[in-house]
């Protein structure tokens, strides 16, 4: 039976970003930027983890039009035995075969420092990261300049405004359902109310 065709949602972006505390204002910020220019965020904390995690990883970054993939915190893990973080550069791997192969999925590469990725990641040389210093600011800036919007599209200083909330939303929800924000339920949650957020600020 040939493969089932799957036409991606011009709006729906995956995230491709590390998991842990020192990245949850960085995440926060990659929701409400999105949202904010009208995209839907999506990511790897839908997919319930079994045997055919892969194939559904896969079949989600299909579904979306765009991805974003933040190689800023590809390094050596803190915990024994230290190992490099993989995971970005492989769901970014992922991105470019699809990309390469159907043509159909544009991908944007964030890093925190410049030249960095010349260093790690030579294959991507001549496709310039999006510089973010490690900031939320930073992230908005690199998203707005990334998905640029025809006819014009949020100022920085309207989603600032937006992430802002999205925080306090967060801080809320945290203390109410102790959650991780890593978490299937908390990502869900956020992405909801950031997308209702950006609604009544008349900000998409």
């Amino acid at each position: 039976m040939p493969a089932r065709r799957r036409h991606p949602r011009p709006t729906h972006v995956f995230i491709n970003c590390p998991f842990d505390k020192n990245y949850e204002k960085l995440f926060l910020a990659l929701i409400a930027g999105l949202t904010g220019l009208g995209l839907t965020p999506r990511c790897v904390l839908e997919i319930p983890p079994n045997r055919s995690r892969l194939e559904r990883l896969f079949e989600l970054i299909e579904r979306c039009a765009s991805s974003v993939h933040d190689l800023s915190r590809v390094e050596l893990s803190l915990r024994r035995p230290r190992v490099p973080r993989f995971n970005m550069p492989f769901e970014l791997g992922l991105a470019v075969a699809l990309s390469l192969s159907k043509g159909n999925h544009r991908w944007y590469l964030l890093e925190a420092r410049d030249y960095r990725l010349q260093a790690s990641l030579s294959d991507m040389n001549g496709f310039d990261p999006h510089i973010h210093h490690g900031t939320p600011t930073g992230i908005l800036t690199a998203l707005t300049n990334a998905f640029v919007k025809p006819g014009g599209q949020p100022a920085v200083g309207d989603l600032k405004r937006l992430y802002r909330a999205v925080k306090t939303f967060w801080a809320d929800l945290e203390r109410r359902e102790r959650l991780s924000l890593f978490s299937p339920r908390a990502f869900r949650d956020i992405v909801i109310a950031s997308l209702r957020i950006a609604e009544r600020l008349a900000i998409t």
